[in-house]
């Protein structure tokens, strides 16, 4: 497994100064926001100049860009924003390979109009399924043709909020551009140790055959999401359940401060580290 970090934990609205701090703190690699660049996190057109500038700047360091994020509302109640936001993957996807990576991550939203990560009761409509499922076939068309993988992530607040209802949606669009990311910080809010444990093994038994990219961060015990290591998550279960099954991919941390994060890349770098024969 590799080490990364989100980019946009650092300041910056320049690739190259992102680079250096991500590198500094301890990182192999990232998950990019097009914020590093001065742009909003989906832009509304992206020069190839500018995504060019990414790539370049990620391999004169030896870093990789393990994806960059790509959410918005995917079940937003007006369909005049989930169509701009389809327009808008577009744009992120047909620049994908200049920024350096073939991975973009979304958000399977909520029908929430203002937060899309909030929970919303109209989201176990099965009419918020029907919209998620057609918003995602239009995605995964957009996948194939630049050649790209999308990657979902299991969050409470949202239509998918659970390890299977991402396999129940895997299952129905049936196409291999689409993955999954795994936070095991958002399959559950407060829990005891053994509920934790039990839901990240159920997770990784789930969708271990689709895991593309993990996110590591960690929750205090009031459920506050915070730094890795500092919280109440046990990583050395999470990190050997996946190696156990096989995952082999990056590991991204967020949820710290850019002050927090070479502690967190030592923290996580020292269990992966033990993982290694």
């Amino acid at each position: 497994m590799r080490l990364g970090v989100f980019a946009r934990t650092f300041p910056g609205s320049d690739p190259g100064a992102v680079f250096d701090a991500v590198l500094a703190a301890g990182f192999a690699g990232v998950q990019y926001n097009m914020a590093c660049s001065g742009l909003p996190p989906m832009p509304d057109a992206i020069e190839a100049g500018v995504a060019m500038a990414v790539g370049a700047a990620a391999r004169a360091r030896g870093l990789r860009v393990f994806a960059v994020s790509g959410t918005w509302n995917m079940i937003h109640p007006d369909p005049a924003v989930r169509a701009e936001g389809q327009r808008r993957l577009e744009v992120l996807a047909a620049r994908a390979a200049l920024i350096g990576t073939d991975l973009v991550t979304l958000c399977t939203g909520t029908r929430d109009p203002a937060d899309p990560w909030r929970h919303h009761p109209d989201n176990a409509r099965p009419e918020a399924w029907a919209d998620l499922a057609a918003e995602m076939a239009r995605a995964v068309e957009t996948a194939a043709r630049h050649d790209i993988l999308l990657g979902i992530e299991p969050e409470l607040g949202n239509v998918v909020n659970s390890a299977a209802a991402a396999r129940r949606l895997l299952d129905e669009i049936g196409s291999d551009r689409l993955g999954i990311v795994l936070d095991p910080a958002n399959l559950f809010d407060i829990a005891t140790r053994d509920t934790q444990r039990r839901l990240v093994s159920q997770a990784v038994d789930l969708l271990a055959d689709r895991i593309l990219l993990v996110h590591a961060k960690d929750r205090a015990p009031d459920g506050t999401p915070c730094a890795a290591g500092t919280g109440v998550i046990d990583f050395d279960h999470v990190l050997g359940t996946l190696h156990r099954a096989g995952f082999d991919g990056p590991v991204v941390a967020h949820g710290q401060t850019a002050a927090e994060s070479p502690a967190v890349a030592a923290f996580l770098g020292g269990r992966l580290a033990a993982l290694r024969p």
